[in-house]
C-alpha cells in the first residue's frame, strides 16, 4: 500500500521529468463513499508518527488511517518493508518506544482533571451549605 516515493521517470528527448509508480498504477474505478468527521482520541506520539507517515507520502491522515484499517480487516500487512523503515525513523523522532505489546494496555494521564473535579465538587458543597 505505502511504497516510497517514487523515482522520476524521464520521459522522451524534452528532458520532462515526471514520477510514476512503475508497475503499481493501476487503472481501477473510483468508488464513492461517505465519510464522517470524527473525534477519536489518540496516543500522542503515534498521531505523530501517522501524521509524519502521511505527510512523507503526501496523503491524508484519513487516507492513511482508511488504508490501515482496510488491510488489517482482510488480514495483510500495509506497510512494505521500505515504509517499515521510515516508520521506524519517525517512532525513533518522535520518541515513540510503544509497540504492540502495548495494545490495550494504554491509560491515559488526566491532567489537572481530578483537581478540576475536586474544586467542583467544594464548590457545590458549599453552596449547599451556605
Amino acid at each position: 500500500m505505502f511504497n516510497d516515493r517514487p523515482e522520476p521517470v524521464l520521459l522522451g528527448w524534452t528532458g520532462a521529468v515526471l514520477p510514476w509508480y512503475i508497475g503499481t498504477m493501476v487503472n481501477e474505478s473510483k468508488l464513492l463513499i461517505e465519510r464522517v468527521q470524527t473525534g477519536v482520541r489518540m496516543e500522542k506520539r503515534i498521531l505523530k508518527v501517522l501524521k509524519g507517515f502521511a505527510e512523507y507520502h503526501d496523503m491524508t491522515l484519513g487516507d492513511v488511517l482508511e488504508g490501515i484499517v482496510l488491510h488489517a480487516f482482510d488480514g495483510k500487512t500495509p506497510f512494505s518493508p521500505a515504509s517499515l523503515e521510515r516508520i521506524r525513523e519517525l517512532k525513533k523522532f518522535y520518541g515513540l518506544d510503544l509497540d504492540s505489546s502495548a495494545s490495550h494496555r494504554l491509560t491515559e494521564i488526566k491532567k489537572g482533571h481530578d483537581r478540576i473535579e475536586s474544586e467542583r465538587g467544594k464548590k457545590k458543597k458549599q453552596a449547599a451549605t451556605a
